[in-house]
């Protein structure tokens, strides 16, 4: 089985494009590429202490609590994407996420979880690995068997990209 890793921002315009286009590609639960599990790594586009906001720190918490609380991720995905990348949202605020996730998952349980910090240092190791360890200096960015995609500052990665990183053009 091949492993990918996706390091995205729910803040990035470009990694919710990467993100609809790998899911074309590869089918919501990957059954378009059968073998392949995706290993998803939330980053901070602009991580702290930058004084870049939003930060997303939460954001990328809310995945691994969503992913806890057995959601359903591709809905998880497109209501986080569509609040941060696109309506601009202030994600540095626990109750716009309760708000986004709204009909998703149960808030209290997300709350509680989010509150105990559990998934903070998930989302400290992800930018760790991915600026320090892999390299990446825009997202989204793909690794896969040695191989890695990165976007270009202010373009992203085009379907047609991805699709030749997954064939392994």
């Amino acid at each position: 089985m091949a492993l990918m890793q996706v390091f995205y921002d729910y803040e990035c315009p470009f990694c919710k494009r990467g993100y609809e286009d790998l899911i074309a590609l590869i089918g919501v639960k990957g059954e378009k590429r059968p073998g392949l599990e995706i290993e998803w790594r939330p980053v901070e586009s602009h991580p702290r202490p930058e004084n870049h906001p939003p930060h997303t720190d939460l954001a990328g918490q809310a995945y691994y609590i969503a992913r806890e609380l057995g959601v359903d991720m591709p809905k998880f995905h497109a209501a986080m994407f569509q609040a941060v990348a696109v309506e601009r949202r202030n994600v540095e605020q626990p109750e716009v996420l309760c708000e986004i996730l709204q009909g998703i998952l149960d808030k209290e349980q997300f709350r509680a979880v989010l509150a105990s910090g559990k998934y903070a240092k998930q989302v400290d190791e992800n930018n760790d690995l991915a600026y320090e360890g892999s390299g990446v200096w825009f997202v989204p960015a793909f690794r896969m068997d040695g191989k890695k995609l990165d976007a270009k500052g202010g373009v992203g990665v085009s379907r047609q990209e991805l699709e030749r990183f997954l064939t392994g053009e």
